[in-house]
């Protein structure tokens, strides 16, 4: 696949680039580049970014980083079995339990929430640092809804990292996960409270919250760049009519004429 000249490689985390070293030089430097062009694509185009990875895994299958990148740019495309077996080869390799919570959410895609529920409860939650912990609660909330079981999800998710007033990273998203919990479990005014705290600790727009929020208040939005288009589609269906309206005039004028060279 082709990559654009001024993708050099370096442009990968140092940690990355320590891993490649096993690799002889010219195939290290290719692997990088299709792993950065993953990284990029990833969000905008996973189609792209999973073409990239499958090039990265002809190449350098034995190194954990690329079977990171590989499982989750299959993640993005909702390969959940690909995705999985790629992110338990990554963690074999190097022992690192950070993807445990990925892992348990590739469960649910599969349509086994029993499993994610049980890694939820697994000796290596206890080994993920805050961010993941987090990451671990918001999918076994999933994974009761999953099930059916919206009060436990609701459950799942009150926790101290819910009901503190600092703003971390994972803040948004968890509001958010409960405002949801609470609105399909029909608890519409805790529903709205928890998707306005979402939308405060929300500073990249990493959530749909502010949008949830408009439609719980019942605010419609009107798309300015319809209507513009429409007024153009408009515009010379106006001209038209004012044009023949013209010439309705001239006629008259010149039927009036003719009337007054017969008088």
């Amino acid at each position: 696949m082709p990559i654009p000249e001024d993708v050099t490689g370096d442009e990968i985390d140092k940690d990355v680039r320590q891993e490649l070293q096993s690799l002889p030089k010219t195939l290290a430097e290719d692997v990088a580049r299709n792993l950065v062009m993953v990284a990029r694509l990833l969000d905008e185009d996973p189609e792209g970014a999973y073409g990239y990875s499958r090039v990265a895994l002809r190449l350098a299958s034995r190194v954990a980083a690329v079977r990171e990148a590989a499982g989750f740019a299959a993640y993005a495309n909702q390969k959940y079995g690909e995705a999985l077996a790629e992110f338990r080869a990554a963690k074999r390799m190097t022992g690192n339990i950070d993807l445990w919570p990925v892992m348990a959410d590739c469960e649910r895609g599969l349509g086994r929430p029993e499993k994610a529920l049980d890694m939820a409860g697994a000796p290596e939650v206890h080994k993920l640092d805050k961010a993941g912990q987090v990451e671990m609660r918001l999918v076994a909330a999933g994974a009761r809804r999953d099930m059916g079981q919206l009060d436990a999800a609701i459950v799942t998710l009150q926790s101290p990292e819910l009901a503190a007033n600092s703003v971390q990273p994972w803040t948004a998203r968890l509001r958010y996960a409960y405002a949801d919990a609470l609105l399909a479990a029909g608890r519409q005014s805790e529903a709205r409270e928890w998707f306005a705290k979402a939308v405060e600790a929300d500073r990249d727009g990493s959530t749909d919250a502010s949008d949830r929020l408009a439609e719980l208040d019942g605010v419609e939005f009107v798309d300015a760049m319809a209507e513009d288009e429409n007024d153009e589609v408009q515009a010379p269906a106006s001209s038209e009519a004012s044009e023949h309206e013209d010439k309705h005039e001239d006629q008259h004028e010149d039927e009036g004429d003719d009337q007054g060279d017969k008088d």
